[in-house]
């Protein structure tokens, strides 16, 4: 089967012998551990097992990001792209997963730092994000969840959509207003809760509805109510709450076009493999023009999304943070995504829509990277404005 995720010519400065190194071993556990649990708990929607979970915390996944003196690898966004792209591979959840440990840390104190980021990286105080609302959701500075002081800390009431891992997450990072809506500086008073909960829970006062998606199996997300739900710790200051959500976009965009890229990996391999496999006609479909060309342009649009991802990650791990470029690859990675796991399908015929073939799993997760961490047409609206000033309102 041709190896596309190694096909960076030999001597590249990017893929040195250590990434080279982190790659084949990422690689490795995906293909002995992740694929037969995806293929097997997918279909049936089963979740991630703990078994997996601790596995990967075993190798660091969960501490890419986190400096050596918190116990983590303390490599940078190079190394973790080249991770969640091989897990994604496998399970775009699993690749999701490695995030709830690193990645929703801005704002955290120095007495927060030392006191999490030791059981964050391995993998023992893992994520909710609770930002979202029914009628806030590109809009984050829309939100209407109230927050009122009670003593030493704070009763939350409101409505959250689309928390994942709600229930499985050792502590929810709630986003709720602290201070009356001013239409003038709506992004003011709003504020970032810890709200600590034991694993397969939800808080106390905190009630909860899986939420009835097609795909991104493998763990739950919730609509949930927050009903004078207790929190006595505040993530930054109060008021910090909207920087604290939009920190850091540089690293989640790159997360999201890395799982793009694994998704469309595994549909383009297992493509070329059914290529080889299936005959019609008196030969494998892979002799015919039409197939060959699909694989063609499945390989080069892959091959252009992950250049332009190195460069962002390489020009990240430099000190030379863009978000606009962070927003392209987001955006173009997505896209292609769909594109390459809808053609994907289409190889595979008939087959492909049916649960027995995992493109199918690649296909319908594919279609949600265009949607989370800022949907293609809010990275489009950020990459105008870089290239032609603001749009009046």
């Amino acid at each position: 089967m041709a190896d596309t995720a190694t096909s960076v010519p030999p001597g590249s400065p990017f893929l040195t012998e250590e990434r080279l190194a982190i790659q084949a071993m990422a690689r490795d556990f995906v293909a002995r551990e992740v694929l037969p649990v995806a293929n097997e708990l997918d279909p049936v929607g089963g979740e991630i097992p703990m078994e997996l979970r601790a596995k990967m915390a075993d190798l660091g996944f969960f501490g890419i990001l986190i400096p050596e003196e918190y116990g983590g690898l303390g490599l940078g966004l190079s190394e973790y792209a080249i991770v969640v792209e091989e897990l994604a591979r496998g399970w775009m959840s699993v690749a999701s997963l490695v995030a709830r440990g690193q990645q929703f840390t801005a704002g955290f104190g120095v007495e927060q730092r030392q006191r999490y980021l030791p059981r964050m990286a391995r993998g023992e105080f893992l994520s909710a994000f609770a930002l979202s609302e029914p009628d806030a959701g590109s809009d984050v500075a829309a939100l209407t969840t109230r927050a009122r002081r009670d003593g030493t800390g704070w009763r939350i009431t409101g409505q959250k959509m689309w928390c994942t891992f709600a229930d499985g997450a050792d502590y929810l990072q709630v986003f709720a207003r602290t201070e009356p809506l001013d239409p003038a500086h709506r992004a003011r008073g709003i504020t970032c809760f810890l709200m600590h909960k034991e694993r397969g829970t939800l808080p106390e006062g905190v009630r909860g509805t899986p939420v009835r998606k097609i795909g991104y199996h493998g763990w739950k997300t919730w609509e949930l109510s927050f009903d004078d739900a207790w929190a006595d710790e505040v993530v930054g200051e109060p008021g910090d709450g909207f920087r604290i959500a939009m920190g850091d976009l540089d690293t989640a965009r790159v997360h999201t076009a890395a799982r793009a890229i694994g998704l469309a990996r595994g549909g383009l391999e297992d493509s070329i493999r059914y290529a080889a496999e299936r005959v019609q006609f008196g030969r494998p479909i892979g002799a015919h023009q039409a197939i060959r060309f699909k694989i063609a342009d499945m390989a080069t649009e892959i091959e252009a999304a992950r250049a332009l991802m190195y460069q962002v990650c390489a020009d990240v791990d430099a000190g030379r943070s863009d978000p606009v470029r962070a927003s392209m690859v987001k955006l173009f990675a997505s896209d292609m995504a769909e594109r390459a796991t809808s053609e994907a399908l289409q190889i595979h015929g008939g087959a492909g829509y049916t649960t027995d073939y995992p493109v199918e799993r690649y296909w319908r997760d594919a279609r949600l990277t265009r949607i989370f961490e800022g949907t293609s047409e809010i990275q489009k609206r950020i990459v105008s404005d870089a290239l032609l000033g603001r749009a009046g309102r």
